[in-house]
């Protein structure tokens, strides 16, 4: 289905429009600043009631691209060619739809460089889009590097006192795992003579060649997700990000590991994908006990909640290369869920550092008594991290470990125990935090959540037990893409099976 107008290149560039706008509102004093807050907030609303669009206009029942455009760009080998489908269609949403929040939540933090700030923010929102929505490699591969530049400044210029040291280790980890991936690429195109993305699903990769890319590429998403044991550069970049860097890195950034799994790991290298399940199902199933058991040993609020998204991750890369339906769709699932939930805590460590500046857990306790909203809001958050079921956490996990099981029995049953894990290390910081005696001085007179705070947090509370009751609208959107690239995926193992080149 073709609308008149390039819709997706509207939602993907429109925040380099606003931009640009806060560029040319130029000065420094106070009336600019508030310019570029309000430019960048109304930027991204639009841009979120475009991308609304996309979802009223798209076809579940059609598991092929859709919305897509298609021009020459560099050499004619290389075009731009954008388009979604039900993969990539839920992280496009849900990038548009998170971003308000964010700027929200920097409205009073940030007061140094606002203008750039807002900027940078803009210009990763682009990106973010981009990257979901290219279908041609050498695009994809622009895209999601470029999201490293204004990530990099965002922790290195706004973050904490260690932010250089976070800022560098976060842009070496990604970037070194990139350039492998950038080979691969080169070895696509001389193997097929396209980067077109939906071309390459199509043509038939050689053996040799899918077991190397895969490794490349694999390289790149296992770092970007992060998965264990390259997921060192997370909590130091996390601790260090301002609130709202935190979020996005969270709720989106860590998507495109995942969704760089489904998009080209399990369809363009099915064989090595099936090869390789053994090695992804133990390292999944370790990063969900041992970095769950991390999380327990931490002090401070945002290492805790940094070191329980290695876990949750671990179920999704467990349940994508478990290669069934249920799998597949819990995956997808899950990281939507976790982008709401995660992003969400990190908006809740931000209200209570706003207040004290601090994020030490010993220097909090008691906060129920002053800040009941707060706890409440914190409560459901804090359910939906540990997988409780009527909350969207338990509907992602549950999906992935039922997919996984059918294929390998032990991975599941592992994974099933840091889910008791995560409720431990969640109800333990919960308890320390709002519960307890109110008896340190510097809590006396901690306020409630503000307005304010509470617009952030409200659409992310009905959310977050919506999709938990009624997970229809994300699982429909998937559906049809999702039971296509699972057919697609065992069709082309049964036929390896079948001429006796695999076991």
């Amino acid at each position: 289905m073709m609308t008149t107008w390039p819709i997706l290149s509207v939602v993907t560039f429109l925040p380099v429009v606003g931009a640009i706008l806060i560029y040319l509102s130029r000065g420094d004093d106070e009336a600019a600043r508030g310019n570029a807050r309000w430019i960048a907030l109304w930027t991204t609303i639009i841009t979120f009631a475009v991308s609304v669009i996309l979802v009223m206009r798209y076809d579940t029942s059609n598991p092929g691209f859709q919305f897509v455009e298609k021009a020459p760009w560099l050499a004619n080998t290389i075009t731009y060619h954008m388009g979604v489908d039900g993969i990539s269609l839920p992280f496009v949403i849900l990038t548009t739809a998170l971003m308000p929040f964010c700027i929200l939540a920097s409205w009073k933090s940030v007061t140094q460089r606002v203008r750039e700030y807002m900027m940078a923010f803009l210009f990763l929102e682009t990106l973010m889009v981009g990257t979901f929505s290219a279908l041609d490699l050498v695009l994809f591969y622009l895209f999601f590097e470029g999201g490293l530049i204004p990530m990099f400044l965002i922790i290195g210029v706004w973050g904490g006192p260690r932010r250089v040291y976070a800022s560098f280790k976060f842009f070496l980890y990604t970037l070194l795992g990139s350039v492998l991936m950038l080979l691969a690429i080169m070895a696509l195109y001389l193997n097929a003579g396209t980067t077109d993305i939906p071309t390459l699903m199509n043509t038939a990769v050689p053996r040799s060649l899918q077991t190397w890319a895969w490794l490349a590429f694999f390289a790149s998403f296992a770092v970007k997700m992060p998965m264990w044991p390259v997921h060192t550069w997370l909590p130091d970049a996390h601790v260090e990000a301002p609130t709202a860097g935190s979020v996005v890195l969270a709720a989106i950034l860590l998507k495109m590991g995942g969704y760089g799994f489904l998009r080209f790991s399990l369809p363009m290298f099915p064989l090595a994908s099936h090869d390789f399940a053994p090695l992804i199902f133990t390292l999944s199933a370790v990063a969900i006990v041992y970095t769950s058991l991390v999380a327990l040993m931490q002090e401070d609020i945002k290492k805790l909640i940094a070191y329980s998204s290695v876990a949750h991750m671990g179920f999704v890369t467990m349940g994508i290369f478990a290669g069934t339906t249920q799998g597949v769709a819990g995956g997808v699932f899950q990281m939507v869920s976790h982008g709401i939930v995660s992003g969400a805590l990190f908006l809740c460590v931000g209200v209570v550092y706003d207040r004290l500046h601090t994020r030490e857990i010993a220097a909090y306790g008691g906060l129920v008594n002053r800040m009941p909203l707060y706890a409440l809001v914190f409560m459901v958050f804090t359910m939906a991290n540990v997988g409780l079921p009527g909350t969207s956490g338990f509907v992602g996990e549950f999906l992935t470990l039922i997919g996984t099981f059918k294929v390998s029995i032990p991975t599941a049953t592992v994974a099933t125990l840091g889910v008791i894990l995560s409720a431990a290390y969640a109800l333990w910081l919960y308890r320390k935090v709002v519960f307890g005696v109110m008896d340190k001085p510097a809590l006396a007179g901690i306020k409630d959540l503000t307005l304010r705070e509470g617009i952030i947090l409200a659409p992310l509370v009905i959310l977050t037990i919506l999709f938990g009751v009624y997970p229809k609208p994300v699982l429909d959107m998937s559906a049809a893409s999702v039971q296509q690239l699972v057919t697609n995926y065992n069709t082309a193992i049964t036929a390896v099976k079948a001429a006796g080149l695999v076991q």
